[in-house]
């Protein structure tokens, strides 16, 4: 079907790239033809909704968050927004976000978490708003490789996450690296929980 590709480098806050493409889908495989003359082939990955793999192997996620307007795509170097009817692009509030849902309207901060379900090695990106709080705390709202949103809590003397989600956090460096639930990873740099 035809549709519209809004391309965003990961950590990018507006469009490198917007124009029309083509996304079919077919017992579960995704394939995204953009005018630019890039193909995404996607094959579906174990049995969560969601997760793929692209040609070189690298891990995919989609993900909602454009409404009826269309679906996200987070690759691990860049987002593709996929829109359904390429004129409804411009009625989404903050489509030039990579980090939508959330925005600086309602967070101190958004950000690109790198992310990943453990049955893979390639990180990929997850959006998250940043609440922070005196003493170098935080709590961050994110969505999930797989589509949930759930939130982090980093308090000066734990770390814990809502919705009943197990934790192990650990710091290396200037980045917390937490596995949620024994099944995905995130990493969270000290500056997106501190700022400066």
């Amino acid at each position: 079907m035809a549709a519209r590709c809004d391309i965003y480098s990961a950590g990018e806050d507006h469009s490198d790239n917007s124009g029309p493409c083509r996304f079919s889908q077919r017992q579960g495989y995704i394939t995204i033809s953009r005018a630019d003359g890039v193909v995404h082939r996607l094959e579906p990955v174990g049995d969560a909704p969601g997760n793929f793999r692209d040609a070189q192997g690298g891990a995919v996620y989609r993900q909602s968050g454009l409404g009826s307007a269309g679906l996200i795509f987070r690759f691990p170097h860049e987002s593709v927004y996929v829109y359904w009817d390429a004129g409804e692009a411009d009625q989404v509030a903050d489509a030039n976000n990579p980090t939508e849902p959330y925005t600086t309207a309602d967070y101190d901060a958004t950000t690109l978490l790198p992310c990943r379900t453990l049955d893979s090695d390639d990180m990929a990106s997850c959006p998250a708003g940043i609440l922070r709080m005196e003493g170098g705390q935080a709590s961050i709202v994110v969505t999930s490789p797989g589509g949930e949103e759930f939130t982090f809590n980093f308090m000066a003397d734990y770390v814990n996450a809502t919705k009943g989600r197990q934790v192990d956090a650990q710091l290396y460096g200037d980045t917390w690296h937490v596995i949620v639930d024994g099944a995905e990873e995130y990493r969270v740099p000290l500056a997106a929980i501190e700022g400066g």
